[in-house]
Formats: structure tokens, C-alpha cells, sequence
């Protein structure tokens, strides 16, 4: 993963250089994906504090071993933050495969000096076409399109990620007067 100097299309200029690096060598790797998270958020003009990117991968085998493969090739490393000396973010070593992929849980992965999260299952999505049917689709900069979940399923999987479980929805109704 590298980062360049390719100038962003406007409206774009705030998004994080090492963020457009990522989806840059998601996309080169053809992995598909939808975007989540605060990155996706800046996408999407909101505040953001910025953080790893954070994906959801097409659920079919080929789209994962062209991740995996992608990971290998750069050393990816779980990413365990909180975990280093004073609380830094510190790693350990894995080899992910398509298999260990499609099982659906959350990966959290330092390639390089960059971060990535690939969210498996969340609670109370029902699928991958469900996220991708609301995504609408950017282009921070020429020849880089990509997939940006709907504000609210950011914000369903940024809790998801809070709580671990998917947001109740109560509807009551007040008493007669």
C-alpha cells in the first residue's frame, strides 16, 4: 500500500491520505466492498474522527481470496489496539485465507502503517445486497469509485461495533387521556 500525491476531486480535500491509499489497493486488488465507518462518514461530508477503514466484503469466495491474497502480500497483522506498551496499538502475526474470511467475524488488521477493518456479520443486516442496494457510490478521486454505505447503516454497524448487538426499536404508545 503507498500513498501518493494524486490530487483528490474537490470536495474530497479532507479525507485522510493513508484512508485513499487503502481503498486504492482495495480497489487495485479488486476485492468489492461496501464502506463503513468514519471513513466512510468523511466520504459522505460528516464529521469523522477519523480511524481505520472499515469494509464490508462481498460474500463470495473469489472476492475473498483476492483479499486474502492482498493481505498476504502486504504482511497484514491483527491489529490489537490498546494492546502495546502505554497503551499503544500493538500486533501479532496471521495468515488469513478465504476460508477464515467468509466465517463472518470482525477483523481488525494493520497492513503496514496502515489500518483496516473488515466487519463480518452484523447483527440486524440482513445481507450484503441489503448494504449495497442503500450505498450510494463516490469518487474521492479519478478512476477511484467506490461504495459508501447509507448513513444509517453506518451508524447501525457503529453501534453494533459499541455494543455488540444490533439497536432495539421500541414503539409505545401512550395511555388514553
Amino acid at each position: 500500500i503507498q500513498t501518493t500525491t494524486t490530487p483528490t476531486n474537490r470536495g474530497f480535500e479532507h479525507i485522510d491520505a493513508s484512508a485513499l491509499a487503502v481503498l486504492r489497493w482495495l480497489k487495485a486488488n479488486h476485492v468489492d466492498f461496501v464502506l463503513v465507518g468514519d471513513v466512510a462518514r468523511a466520504l459522505r461530508g460528516q464529521e469523522a474522527e477519523g480511524g481505520p477503514v472499515a469494509i464490508v466484503a462481498a460474500p463470495y469466495r473469489r472476492n475473498f481470496e483476492r483479499l486474502a491474497r492482498a493481505l498476504d502480500a502486504t504482511g497484514a497483522a491483527i491489529r490489537l489496539d490498546g494492546a502495546g506498551i502505554g497503551g499503544e496499538t500493538d500486533t501479532t502475526p496471521t495468515k488469513l485465507t478465504a476460508e477464515k474470511l467468509a466465517r463472518g467475524q470482525l477483523w481488525t488488521l494493520r497492513c503496514g502503517a496502515y489500518d483496516l477493518d473488515i466487519e463480518g456479520h452484523i447483527p440486524g443486516l440482513e445481507s450484503y445486497q441489503d448494504l449495497l442496494y442503500e450505498a450510494s457510490r463516490f469518487e474521492p478521486f479519478p478512476g477511484l469509485g467506490v461504495e459508501v454505505a447509507s448513513p444509517e447503516d453506518i451508524e447501525h454497524c457503529a453501534h453494533v461495533r459499541r455494543t455488540g448487538s444490533a439497536p432495539e426499536i421500541k414503539i409505545m404508545r401512550a395511555a388514553p387521556a
